[in-house]
């Protein structure tokens, strides 16, 4: 059969009934940008992640950059970043006028860690943005907070850990452990007057209608994604379990060519991803077979050309450099199914075989 890396409708079938319900609402309300459907959404997600606060914003990225235009970044300013991440994270850096610091990444982990993170502090680091990347928690960052503005890229890693730092930043693209039916995003925090900023950052820098006290932008969550999230948040601990579940599976089943990112107790696998030598070949023996996978992240953050020609004084990366090779997104995500999954770890074991025997294969 074949398996595609993410399906949505397995997760939405259930709830298909509650989420045209949540539409009709929205639609009957004439409210559609903040009102009460965010300010309920807000309150449920701040209750479930044990935050006092929570600001529902266009997008993740949209979070990191209301966070960063928040903290009063611009030139001058370093923020530390992990070399390895989605762009956004270091993209929220260039766009206030900071200068990113990338900090390598654990080869097992695949995180910057709390460590690395904190030798990479100099006298002109303003922040640092930690990102447990795929899923999987960092060990140790309240040492990092203690020491300068910590931001949570949490995108992909929702309710992996409780708030160590200022702020940590949600994603609910579709494909997140917690999906949006479009984009939307969040920040978390304990500080209110930090709330509070980020409140007027994303309409504009108003605190009042049409009376602007800063900068800031169009970084509003809109009233329907906020309702059909609130439909969708008291299932996400039924979903971090499936995605646990599979997890576990593959790394009993999988062959011994495939090394996964070091498994966490409280890893929620928004992508459960492999490293291979041969990752170009295998990935284009399971797409063959129906597999559907990807490749997070082909180029990391220190070598995309827009970075290089601005990033300054930069140690070597060489561990992001080797993932960028190496790693390859199975499928994982709730409602696939065990025999789905079967097809996923028999397609994978026939591809590292073929690959073993034959090694005049192209990589």
């Amino acid at each position: 059969m074949a398996v595609p890396l993410f399906d949505a409708w397995p997760m939405h079938e259930p709830l298909a009934e509650e989420l045209l319900a949540a539409v009709e609402r929205v639609l009957r309300s004439g409210r559609f940008i903040l009102g009460p459907e965010v300010e309920a959404f807000e309150a449920a997600l701040s209750k479930t992640l044990g935050c006092a606060h929570a600001v529902g914003v266009s997008s993740g990225s949209d979070a990191l950059l209301a966070c960063l235009m928040a903290l009063d970044m611009g030139p001058g300013a370093e923020v530390v970043v992990p070399a390895y991440s989605f762009f956004a994270t270091v993209g929220c850096v260039l766009r206030v006028g900071a200068t990113p610091r990338f900090v390598d990444i654990d080869p097992t982990t695949l995180n910057a860690e709390a460590d690395a993170l904190l030798a990479a502090v100099t006298p002109q680091t303003r922040a640092v943005i930690a990102v447990p990347l795929f899923g999987r928690p960092i060990e140790g960052l309240e040492r990092v907070a203690e020491r300068v503005p910590l931001i949570e890229d949490n995108a992909q890693a929702m309710g992996a850990a409780p708030l160590r730092g200022l702020a940590a930043c949600y994603s609910f693209f579709p494909t997140k452990n917690l999906g949006a039916l479009g984009d939307g995003g969040a920040v978390v925090t304990q500080d209110a007057a930090f709330a509070e900023r980020l409140r007027r950052t994303r309409a504009h820098g108003s605190g009042r209608k049409y009376h602007h006290d800063e900068p800031g932008g169009n970084f509003r969550l809109d009233a329907l994604q906020a309702a059909l999230l609130s439909v969708k948040l008291p299932h996400l601990p039924a979903h971090t379990a499936a995605r646990r579940q599979l997890a576990e599976r593959y790394i009993k089943a999988l062959p011994p060519g495939l090394t996964p990112q070091t498994p966490h107790a409280s890893h929620v696998y928004h992508q459960f991803v492999v490293r291979s030598p041969r990752r170009d070949a295998l990935r284009a023996a399971l797409g063959a077979a129906g597999i559907g996978t990807e490749v997070y992240y082909p180029l990391p953050l220190h070598r995309q050309g827009f970075v290089e020609a601005r990033k300054g004084r930069q140690a070597p990366c060489p561990e992001a450099d080797a993932l960028s090779t190496e790693a390859l997104a199975l499928p994982c995500y709730p409602g696939l199914t065990e025999a789905a999954q079967r097809e996923v770890i028999e397609a994978a074991s026939r591809a590292c075989a073929a690959l073993e025997k034959d090694a005049r294969l192209p990589v």
